[in-house]
């Protein structure tokens, strides 16, 4: 983290993938904490105005990088924001020590059970098709691979709730405040 950031200016920097009400959270977040919200994968699907599996499809993964790497560098002069990154993004190229620069980084995770019952729930019927959930859980294993990288704060939300989720993460974000840290 910079040490000539203000503590006040920096950014609390949400990643990993604990199912689909995640954007929901960081929205909450960012309004219990009285900050802007931003959503790098929502803005590099607004940007190119199709989702980013299809950017990726059409275009291939050189030029989605590009994008992605274009964003980080708007979201890095941001200051006091949530910032929701895909963990696919922040492990490509220098992404995630720019980002660090800002602020804290807090991947979320939960128990495999747990995540198969939530893309249960958000998947229907899909669910039971083996290809679908496979990609799923694939999509899963690419989002979670930042755990091991250096300075990413792991938190475990298997027994959590949304409210546990969003209080956990308001409560360490005015900790850190506190002490300045």
């Amino acid at each position: 983290m910079s040490v000539f950031l203000p503590f006040s200016e920096r950014n609390l920097i949400i990643t990993g993938y604990i199912g689909p009400d995640q954007p929901m959270l960081g929205k909450e977040i960012a309004n219990r904490l009285k900050m802007s919200y931003v959503n790098l994968e929502a803005e590099i699907a607004t940007r190119m105005d199709m989702p980013v599996d299809e950017i990726r499809t059409y275009f291939g993964e050189t030029r989605l990088r590009a994008i992605e790497a274009e964003i980080v560098g708007e979201a890095v002069l941001r200051r006091s924001s949530v910032i929701r990154v895909s963990g696919r993004t922040l492990i490509q190229g220098n992404n995630l020590e720019r980002l660090r620069e800002t602020g804290p980084i807090f991947c979320l995770t939960v128990s495999l059970d747990a995540m198969l019952r939530r893309l249960h729930i958000h998947m229907g019927a899909r669910y039971h098709n083996p290809k679908d959930r496979a990609l799923a859980i694939g999509e899963l294993k690419r989002e979670w691979a930042i755990r091991d990288a250096e300075g990413i704060h792991e938190i475990d939300t298997t027994d959590m709730t949304d409210e546990d989720i969003i209080k956990t993460l308001v409560g360490i974000w005015r900790s850190l405040t506190v002490r300045g840290v």
